[in-house]
């Protein structure tokens, strides 16, 4: 019986059999959504209490706020387009099921989490079928895909949006939505306690400490961990003070990044399970793959070098389908590059290695990030979980699912 929950065979029904009034099913596709998506859970509790049940597909955070993942999470955290054709039939396999098992039991509303592709997909029929939809995290097509647009409008009832500028362009288009501000701008501390994080996490007193983040999928730590281990062991030949820290996201990241740390046992190294909220607070300088990673660092005011790596094809349609010059999110909210960027041929271990350090290295320039960022955090931080929960709320209200 087991087996078959997790494979998505069992029934929720419309919550009866519970004593729930049903079931607002969610789907998260990677660690960041996972997080993101535990914390709008806990604005939607503050509105329904304990009245409804909540399903789908989701990581250990939101599984640790009562939601049950009939699905396991890690089917759809592959990232780039060649990436995903190794996992495409898997990919669409369970898309099929997650859709064929909400249409034979109807949620009180769906709320798809960032993974895009696989949620726009999905969103389309159960929006046909009259399941409200909304869609929590705005893709960026002001950054790039612009016609996904077009897909959005057939989607979704509601979209929510991340970043203050997002709404006006979806007003444009006739898509309803609305400005959250950023969840994580709520959980992670105007003030870092970067004393207490250090202590927390064993790291070695009296040194400088980079925190180093390749990335929470298999396919980014491959891509880009002999990079950053060997830019590791430059900047340790350069600066013998250093210490690092490495949060491994899953087991079989730890097993990669412990194999690549066997090659360079000279490194002070400290790997962690999870915990790279407290790896990013206890730093100095943040060493970091593009991604959501990037923009909980400026959260946490912390000078960064961002980068990745992905196979040349990926990254010829990536950049025919771009419009800004930038890809990391404390630049792209900037308006302007803030911290240095190394993608693709410019990220070799020396010049991550140089760019770390130089950030590492510039007081005049940590001072600036640090009250630059602090101005983003002050705008982002807007209870987006109550905000987003009343969004859903209101939707299900008007449309008499509760």
């Amino acid at each position: 019986m087991v087996d078959a929950a997790i494979r998505g065979d069992v029934p929720t029904g419309n919550g009866s059999a519970t004593g729930k009034r049903g079931t607002i099913a969610m789907v998260a596709g990677e660690a960041s959504g996972d997080l993101l998506a535990s914390l709008m859970m806990g604005g939607l509790k503050a509105r329904l209490g304990d009245t409804v049940e909540y399903s789908g597909i989701g990581g250990k955070r939101m599984m640790a706020q009562g939601f049950t993942s009939r699905w396991p999470m890690e089917t759809l955290s592959v990232n780039g387009y060649v990436e995903v054709l190794g996992s495409l039939r898997e990919i669409l396999a369970t898309r099929r099921a997650v859709r064929d098992w909400l249409l034979a039991n109807p949620p009180l509303c769906f709320i798809g989490v960032d993974a895009p592709d696989f949620n726009f997909g999905l969103e389309v029929p159960l929006r046909r079928a009259g399941i409200p939809v909304v869609h929590f995290v705005s893709p960026s097509i002001w950054a790039w895909r612009g016609g996904r647009i077009r897909t959005i409008a057939r989607a979704v009832d509601h979209i929510l949006c991340l970043f203050p500028f997002e709404p006006e362009i979806y007003a444009k288009a006739g898509i309803p939505a609305t400005y959250v501000g950023h969840p994580l701008a709520d959980v992670i501390p105007m003030v870092p306690d970067v004393a207490g994080a250090r202590a927390e996490l064993g790291l070695p007193a009296g040194h400088r400490v980079v925190a180093v983040l390749p990335g929470s999928r298999q396919s980014e730590v491959r891509n880009l961990g002999a990079t950053f281990f060997a830019a590791m062991a430059r900047m340790q030949r350069m600066d013998p003070n250093l210490a690092f820290v490495l949060p491994a996201a899953s087991a079989p990241l730890r097993a990669i990044v412990e194999e690549l740390h066997a090659q360079y046992p000279e490194l002070r190294l400290t790997i962690v399970d999870g915990k790279s909220h407290q790896a990013m607070e206890a730093a100095d300088v943040v060493l970091l793959a593009s991604g959501t990673a990037t923009l909980e660092a400026a959260l946490y005011k912390k000078p960064m070098v961002i980068s990745y790596k992905v196979p040349w094809l990926t990254a010829q349609i990536m950049k025919r389908q771009g419009y800004l010059p930038y890809v990391g999110l404390p630049n792209i909210l900037s308006g302007r590059f803030v911290v240095p960027e190394l993608l693709q041929d410019d990220a070799t271990p020396e010049a991550l290695a140089r760019e770390t350090l130089l950030q590492l290295n510039d007081e005049g320039n940590t001072a600036f990030l640090y009250e630059h960022f602090t101005r983003m955090h002050e705008t982002l931080k807007c209870n987006t979980a109550q905000l987003a929960a009343d969004v859903v709320v209101d939707l299900m209200h008007s449309r008499g699912t509760v």
